[in-house]
């Protein structure tokens, strides 16, 4: 199964990136996750289930520890891991 997150983190800062965020962004970058997409305002990544769920499990564990006070995601499932559109990993 392929899933695809969407998430931010706040409290949000228009001067700089706060810490959480970067940590964040780190963590879903630095998985195995393809279609990684960060902006200021939102981030989303697809990937196989297992990747996802690691990735969101250590994304919430990590930007807590580094001063967010809210987590906002939204998982989706996208497909099957290697059948029909976007199955390729």
């Amino acid at each position: 199964m392929r899933l695809r997150v969407e998430f931010t983190t706040e409290p949000f800062d228009l001067d700089e990136a706060p810490a959480h965020a970067v940590v964040a962004r780190d963590v879903v970058t630095g998985a195995e996750l393809d279609a990684v997409d960060v902006g200021p305002f939102g981030n989303t990544a697809e990937g196989d289930a297992e990747q996802v769920l690691g990735a969101v499990a250590a994304l919430l564990r990590e930007s807590l520890q580094a001063g967010a006070t809210r987590v906002s995601l939204q998982v989706n499932v996208i497909g099957e891991t290697g059948a029909g559109e976007g199955g390729a990993t």
